[in-house]
């Protein structure tokens, strides 16, 4: 807007180096402006009451963007973080399915069945025999401790 003058009424005046250093000062004690605190910038400073004011509400928004975005940055690295375990526990998953299968397919050999045993052959302990339950687990044992006492399993 121009007044009869000719003149910019509202021309914006930058704060200096010492103005911005008070006000982030003062920010830093208290992110709300209180009449009192804003009247005594004001003077400090030789700065209208609203341009004091103004200042601290686009703070208050600026420091709430850094903070959303600093927010955003935590939750991206704790997603990364949680889709790198979850790869790795879908890799430790496919082992232990393999290794099952494997055991299996080592139990009906031992059990003198003439096929490999499949997913479906061996039910659960409730379905089988408690003889087969037992060697299970005796070959579970030998397969675990390698015949030597020491656990060979690997998460490669």
């Amino acid at each position: 807007m121009e007044n009869p003058q000719g003149q910019s009424r509202n021309k914006k005046k930058r704060l200096t180096q010492e103005q911005v250093r008070k006000l982030e000062k003062c920010f830093t004690l208290n992110n709300k402006l209180d009449p009192d605190l804003k009247l005594q910038l004001s003077n400090t400073l030789g700065l209208p009451q609203r341009q004091v004011a103004v200042w601290f509400q686009n703070k208050r928004a600026r420091s709430k963007t850094q903070s959303l975005e600093l927010q955003y940055c935590n939750l991206q690295s704790k997603l990364e973080a949680v889709l790198s375990d979850k790869a790795k526990l879908e890799h430790q998953v496919q082992f232990l399915q393999d290794e099952l299968k494997r055991s299996r397919n080592q139990l009906a050999l031992f059990t003198h069945q003439d096929s490999p045993v499949d997913d479906s052959n061996l039910g659960s302990c409730e379905e089988g025999n408690d003889n087969q339950v037992v060697v299970f687990d005796e070959l579970y044992d030998c397969f675990v401790t390698n015949g030597h006492g020491s656990s060979s399993t690997s998460w490669a």
